[in-house]
């Protein structure tokens, strides 16, 4: 049986768990200061914890477990990335979020009262195959999920170029506007054709 202070620890930390929202689809530049500015909107970010990826090295999209201050703050966040788009810093892809969950903490205290056993199974074992099953299954998930990043990456590019057109076309047409009023040319249209121009 487990100890009450043991207890005490996993039941504070399911509290943790409740106010943390997990971020995912993060740029790979954003910082620990840019989540909490973008955050802090809807109330106050406690700590931030990136998740590292050791699957894939290249550069793609981070997540983050962020810790708010109580679980109302916390579900604000998720409602918001579910109904709206919300793009922190900028960037091309939308942030999701959902309600973290207990596996996601790499520091999670022990669950009182469970216990794990590993061993390695003999081929003849009747485990072995649901192992083996599942061995493969896991390289299949990989490869498909090296696929689906190269897609969304492609797609994040395409987006970036069409976003940056954009940008660049409606500044020449407000600097355009600037040299029509600078130049006096708005002001002789003006008047040729009686309409005011303030």
């Amino acid at each position: 049986m487990a100890s009450p202070s043991t207890q005490a620890d996993y039941a504070a930390f399911e509290e943790k768990v409740k106010r943390t929202v997990y971020l995912d689809n993060l740029s790979p530049h954003i910082t620990e200061p840019v989540v909490r500015y973008a955050l802090n909107q809807f109330g106050n970010v406690k700590s931030v914890h990136f998740i590292p990826n050791y699957i894939e090295p290249r550069n793609i999209p981070q997540c983050a477990l962020v810790e708010m201050e109580d679980l109302m703050q916390a579900e604000a966040v998720v409602s918001m990335t579910s109904h709206h788009y919300f793009m922190v810093s900028g960037m091309p892809r939308p942030v999701r979020a959902r309600p973290a969950e207990v596996n996601m903490f790499d520091d999670r205290p022990k669950m009182p009262g469970r216990t794990i056993q590993c061993q390695w199974l003999d081929e003849n074992d009747p485990d072995f195959k649901v192992a083996q099953k599942i061995k493969d299954l896991t390289k299949l998930n990989a490869a498909q999920s090296a696929f689906l990043l190269k897609q969304q990456l492609q797609e994040e590019e395409s987006l970036a170029k069409y976003q940056q057109d954009i940008l660049n076309a409606n500044y020449k047409k407000h600097e355009v506007i600037d040299n029509i009023m600078v130049d006096g040319t708005a002001r002789r249209l003006a008047d040729q054709y009686n309409l005011r121009c303030d």
